[in-house]
């Protein structure tokens, strides 16, 4: 493999995905391994010369996808806490994520209200479900969905078919 074989998959790559830079270079690493590098330049000078390439083009932004992804991710029903696990392992740096985690803290309750939905839980739940057990699955269920266990219980409090008493939860006392 060549630094021009190089540049051609990244072009390919960043055609066909939303990607971040660390992607990116974590991609053309990856390829290398897979096959034999011919180039006389050192291999991982020309990923970050690729990446850099790309910058410049402005076919990464990384600022960008975190806004994208963390919106995704929300609207989805998962919360801040797996947001922030996966803009840190699409590499996104503090400075670039900053904004997309203040958008997705502002948007937890209606995250893990949609979370709920989708789930079938608490409000939106066919009949009442009293078994504590069930109750602690369902707070698991939350808290891997990245949600705080506190909002998750909040949420489940709220008996079956009022999902209208959800709106009359005060945010700022469902965050922890």
């Amino acid at each position: 493999m060549s630094a021009a074989k190089l540049d051609e998959l990244a072009l390919a790559y960043v055609a066909r995905f939303a990607t971040s830079r660390a992607k990116l270079t974590r991609y053309l690493a990856r390829k290398i391994r897979e096959s034999e590098w011919v180039d006389e330049s050192d291999a991982r000078t020309a990923c970050e010369a690729v990446a850099d390439r790309m910058e410049r083009l402005r076919f990464l932004d990384d600022r960008q996808y975190a806004a994208m992804r963390a919106g995704a991710m929300t609207r989805r029903g998962l919360g801040l806490r797996r947001v922030k696990a996966q803009l840190f392992v699409d590499g996104i740096a503090d400075a670039d994520s900053g904004d997309a985690i203040a958008e997705a803290e502002e948007q937890a309750v209606a995250a893990a209200v949609g979370f709920a939905r989708r789930r079938r839980f608490g409000p939106f739940a066919v009949r009442a479900d009293d078994d504590p057990k069930s109750r602690e699955r369902q707070v698991a269920a939350f808290a891997r969905a990245g949600h705080s266990l506190a909002l998750a219980r909040r949420i489940l409090a709220v008996p079956p078919g009022d999902a209208d008493a959800l709106a009359a939860l005060d945010d700022a006392a469902m965050l922890d």
